[in-house]
């Protein structure tokens, strides 16, 4: 018996992550720098760890509520209504979620059934494509491009639509162009949603990482406010990837049914990690701030000097990566990056990882020191003057 053959066909359809796939191969090699993952360097604010310890010694080790502790999502209703100008109920509108990318694959598989249209990014983030065979949807790619600054618009959005159309997910800033769309492009967009009655999947997860703007979230537009479904979390802003806490905002007429699928998953988020999030909300807004302003340096000098070594990179307004065109060298992007690390011991993400609209590109995180993106570079630079493919 070939047990493979036990597998559902629509797990098998699905791809490996394009991003950990390469990582896996550049750990292959020895006295690699990694620019691919998109993990911060910090470490995580130190009371968000101890009021985690405490949680734990205080015998804080039980489930919460299956929407999450009361007390962080009061925390998380006051954050975005301070932050972003939007009213939730913490009883009715929240669920926390072991990270954001549970809460996206919550709310793909509540609102999708076999054959439901949802559109998609192209290039876009890596988990939606496979959240959304997961769930037998039929994904739409709605085209991004450098001459726009990877920004959706509203006259290319609007002919993506059909009637089979029930979902839009969106990502900004966007992961994996750094893009970034003000509160008056937003606007644009809201009419269009409202007029074919859409729900909005709107990725947050890197809001607070937003250089040049003030953020908007889509859901401060009343008009569609109860048609956004929001996701966010702590792992970018707050430096806590592996704690693994996130959370959804949404009418509760979602949140009753999304949760469904949560408590019988999940059951809850992780509960001293919920303290430690907690914390962080009430007690780090200036380590997330230290963070932001260095991110900021970063993007500064990582923009110029790829510009300078002739990688075409235009300035991302938000998360913290650069997609920087590479088609100057005639290679696609996976043979770009395979000649870079066998040469240079330099790690970066082929823009494909993201879809066809990413081909041409590289995706290079500034998440590291300052120091390492100097050494990086200039391996680049070298890379890009001697450059010859090998075998």
């Amino acid at each position: 018996m070939n047990i493979k053959d036990k597998v559902s066909q629509r797990i098998i359809n699905i791809k490996p992550s394009g991003i950990r796939k390469f990582s896996d191969y550049a750990r292959t090699f020895d006295d690699v720098i990694s620019l691919g993952v998109g993990e911060p360097d910090y470490d995580t604010p130190k009371d968000i760890c101890d009021q985690a310890i405490k949680a734990v010694q205080d015998g804080k080790t039980h489930y919460t509520a299956n929407r999450g502790l009361l007390a962080l999502r009061q925390a998380i209703c006051h954050y975005y209504k301070e932050r972003y100008g939007v009213e939730y109920d913490a009883n009715k509108n929240v669920i926390v979620t072991t990270g954001s990318s549970e809460g996206i694959d919550l709310a793909i598989r509540t609102l999708i059934d076999p054959g439901d249209e949802i559109i998609i990014p192209n290039p876009g983030y890596v988990a939606y494509e496979s959240a959304i065979r997961a769930a037998n949807g039929k994904m739409v790619f709605l085209p991004l491009d450098e001459e726009h600054q990877f920004k959706i618009r509203p006259e290319i959005l609007e002919a993506t639509i059909t009637k089979q159309t029930k979902v839009l997910l969106m990502n900004y800033p966007n992961n994996p162009t750094g893009a970034m769309m003000t509160k008056e492009e937003l606007a644009q967009l809201v009419p269009i949603i409202k007029k074919h009655e859409l729900i909005v999947i709107s990725d947050e997860i890197y809001s607070e990482l937003s250089y040049d703007h003030d953020y908007c979230s889509l859901a401060s537009f009343n008009e569609i406010k109860d048609q956004v479904i929001t996701i966010n979390g702590f792992s970018k802003a707050f430096a806590m990837t592996g704690w693994r806490v996130g959370y959804l905002l949404a009418h509760e007429d979602l949140t009753d049914e999304i949760v469904k699928i949560h408590q019988f998953g999940a059951i809850c988020a992780n509960t001293p990690a919920q303290y430690g999030a907690l914390a962080g909300l009430k007690s780090c807004e200036n380590d997330v701030v230290n963070m932001r302003d260095d991110y900021r340096h970063r993007r500064n000098f990582l923009v110029a000097r790829l510009n300078e070594i002739g990688l075409p990179t235009f300035m991302p307004e938000g998360a913290f990566y650069t997609f920087s065109n590479i088609t100057s060298t005639h290679l696609s992007s996976y043979d770009f990056c395979v000649e870079l690390v066998k040469k240079e011991r330099i790690a970066l993400t082929p823009g494909s990882a993201f879809g066809s609209g990413g081909e041409g590109y590289v995706r290079i995180s500034y998440a590291y020191s300052l120091d390492e993106l100097k050494k990086a570079t200039d391996k680049i630079e070298h890379f890009m003057k001697t450059f010859k493919p090998i075998d």
